[in-house]
């Protein structure tokens, strides 16, 4: 769980994960936080020791912070898990059944497939996703429906396995990209999404979308022209 400057719902999310009977441990990565962050998750971590903690001096981004956690990480099945409330984690069943039924190695949860509820937000921001997801499997050859999704779970060896470059958003393409060409198995499963404003705290802009196709681009064609 990458963590940055979410005081406000940190607690409330790891309450949630902690809830589900599958949890095993819980990774917070505070990434340099200015709002008290570092200091709820080490009273957290205190008060469970399912919970461990680690500090990140400056702010590095989203993907150095899973980097930082997935290197930690000795449970058989890893989840990805925003701070915020976006998702949830009682959705976690859906999310690992195909792994546990040694269907999937990797799931992804799409917030496009299936009847589960939708927050009504920012027309542009899923004509963004879509494109996005459509340019990925262009390259990958994948039939994903929402490569940007936070959840993806994964066999611990193969996350593990695969060097992470991305310091910031650019975490979902690359390794989207770098699983697409293990040939591992690739699920979706249906999820639901409780979506922020930028008033509430949302921080992803348009930006890291130019930052998603450079990662697209770099993770799929310069890969290939190296190998």
């Amino acid at each position: 769980m990458p963590v940055f400057n979410e005081a406000a719902t940190v607690g409330e999310v790891i309450a949630m994960v902690l809830a589900q009977s599958c949890v095993a441990e819980l990774i917070c990565v505070n990434d340099c936080s200015s709002d008290g962050s570092g200091r709820v998750l080490d009273a957290l971590a205190a008060a469970d020791p399912r919970i461990r903690a680690f500090h990140h001096p400056v702010n590095l981004g989203k993907g150095a912070a899973l980097r930082t956690g997935i290197s930690h990480a000795t449970a058989p099945i890893v989840i990805i898990q925003d701070a915020d409330l976006e998702y949830d984690p009682t959705e976690y069943p859906r999310l690992i059944r195909p792994i546990l039924a040694n269907h999937a190695d990797i799931v992804f949860g799409s917030r496009f497939i299936g009847s589960e509820e939708h927050r009504v937000l920012y027309f542009w921001h899923a004509v963004g996703n879509t494109f996005l997801t459509l340019l990925s499997n262009v390259f990958t050859n994948l039939n994903l429906t929402d490569m940007e999704t936070c959840y993806k779970a994964f066999r611990r060896e193969i996350i593990q396995s695969i060097e992470i470059e991305e310091s910031r958003f650019g975490f979902e393409p690359e390794i989207t990209a770098k699983v697409a060409r293990l040939g591992v198995r690739i699920y979706e499963v249906a999820i639901s999404y409780h979506g922020r404003t930028y008033a509430e705290g949302k921080k992803i802009g348009w930006k890291d979308g130019f930052s998603a196709i450079r990662c697209i681009l770099k993770y799929n064609l310069l890969a290939k022209s190296k190998a």
